[in-house]
């Protein structure tokens, strides 16, 4: 029997199952778990951790009884609380950057300050921890602006303001009413920029880096990106926005230096780190760090990658990612989420679901991944949050894998079902352009 390797994801959503299917599209052999996982993953062979473990101690002790050879995290808020450091001082592999430098999400004050510091590009901004001080600088330089928290707030915590009252509001809901806790204990308040929006996703071992295809995510509900914020409604991969010439100016004016800078703060970053950046007039500008796979996005970029990927993310746990190999196939990946009626705000769970298994059966170019669903007895999916599946597909061009995507989501059944039909519309009208 061939020796297996045994990996344990942390998290529960649609981008931990991407990272599950991506892990088992390679040869290698792997006992896979997942705390605390989903219905899909554990429908693609992971075992899932039932038990609710009190704190990232009690989960490294069981990595640690269990022999497992590496840990990757999906979620923000275990990275921000320290599950790195708790796993390394046992001993055990984890991909993930630390709880230091977990910081460049977990404190938009620490990001903001790390760009004005080391002359990386982003919008102008100030820090304020008092409602009154916030409300003066306001006063002086006007509207449209963006409110921020600076804490983790579910993804929910910067508020694009038009017009001084909006702004007003967001700084009482935040200083008065406390909506996001201790998040907003110190606000950003930031220039609004004006451009069109792309992911960049940086694999590194704390020096080398590897570049993943640059997506385009989809936040608001409604087509024609109108209505309320999501957590995101689709993705697609490679964006065409992003050309040669602007990445080679992201990699020197923002990629290297901010890997730079990480060390020089004592903060050498490992992982995954996400940059979202702001395609402006005058050039490339960082709008947020995330310490984690953005979702969707990693729906739609995951299946792009050819090579051992488990071998890319123990070599960036460890320090040697120059070694590995690296291979991105020279395709388009589409990803569309269906989502329950009425999300992001009150919606119903317990629908059923049908039609997955057809979505994707005996299709080598189409993935449909788990986000908000719970197993009824031994086959039956409901739906059980607000996004509920992804379904993603590849192709030799955008316009194909778009065509298959939405062809499987036709497939998928639910009362309620919501997505957004045009995805990836910005970038097939970029290449026919």
């Amino acid at each position: 029997m061939d020796f297996m390797d045994s990996v344990l994801i942390v998290g529960s959503g649609g981008r931990e199952h991407a990272i599950q299917k991506a892990l088992l599209r390679t040869d290698r052999p792997l006992c896979m778990y997942a705390y605390p996982g989903n219905p899909g993953l554990a429908h693609d062979g992971c075992m899932l951790l039932e038990k609710t473990l009190d704190g990232w101690a009690e989960l490294a002790q069981w990595a640690l009884e269990n022999e497992i050879d590496l840990t990757i995290v999906g979620p923000e808020i275990p990275l921000v609380e320290g599950i790195v450091d708790v796993f390394e001082e046992k001993g055990l592999t984890i991909f993930g950057p630390n709880s230091k430098a977990a910081r460049i999400e977990g404190s938009k004050q620490f990001s903001k300050e790390l760009m004005k510091n080391y002359d990386i590009p982003t919008a102008a901004f100030e820090v304020f921890t008092d409602k009154k001080s916030a409300l003066d600088y306001l006063e002086s330089h006007g509207a449209p602006i963006v409110v921020k928290a600076s804490g983790l707030a579910a993804g929910k915590g910067a508020i694009v303001c038009n017009s001084k009252e909006e702004a007003v509001s967001a700084l009482t809901d935040m200083f008065d009413k406390r909506i996001f806790g201790d998040a907003a204990n110190s606000v950003v308040l930031e220039e609004m920029m004006t451009g069109e929006e792309a992911s960049i996703f940086v694999l590194t071992d704390g020096k080398d880096y590897k570049l993943l295809p640059i997506s385009q995510d989809h936040k608001p509900i409604g087509e024609g990106d109108t209505g309320p914020n999501t957590g995101g409604m689709g993705a697609y991969a490679p964006a065409p926005l992003v050309d040669d010439a602007l990445l080679h100016r992201v990699e020197k004016n923002i990629i290297a230096p901010t890997l730079d800078a990480m060390r020089k703060e004592g903060a050498a970053y490992k992982g995954l780190l996400y940059v979202g950046i702001m395609v402006a007039d005058d050039g490339p500008k960082v709008v947020e760090y995330n310490c984690r796979f953005g979702d969707p996005e990693t729906q739609a970029v995951l299946p792009l990658v050819n090579c051992d990927l488990y071998d890319v993310f123990y070599r960036c746990a460890t320090g040697k990612l120059g070694d590995a190999r690296w291979e991105v196939l020279p395709k388009s990946c589409a990803t569309v989420v269906c989502a329950s009626k009425g999300y992001p705000g009150p919606y119903e769970k317990g629908k059923q679901i049908s039609g997955i298994d057809k979505a994707e059966y005996n299709k080598p170019n189409v993935d449909v991944y788990h986000a908000g669903t719970r197993l009824v007895g031994d086959d039956t999916f409901v739906t059980n949050g607000g996004r509920v599946l992804s379904v993603s597909a590849w192709d030799d061009t955008l316009e194909g894998a778009l065509s298959a995507a939405y062809d499987a989501v036709d497939q998928i059944q639910f009362e309620g079902k919501t997505c957004r039909n045009d995805i990836g519309a910005k970038g097939v009208a970029r290449i026919k352009k």
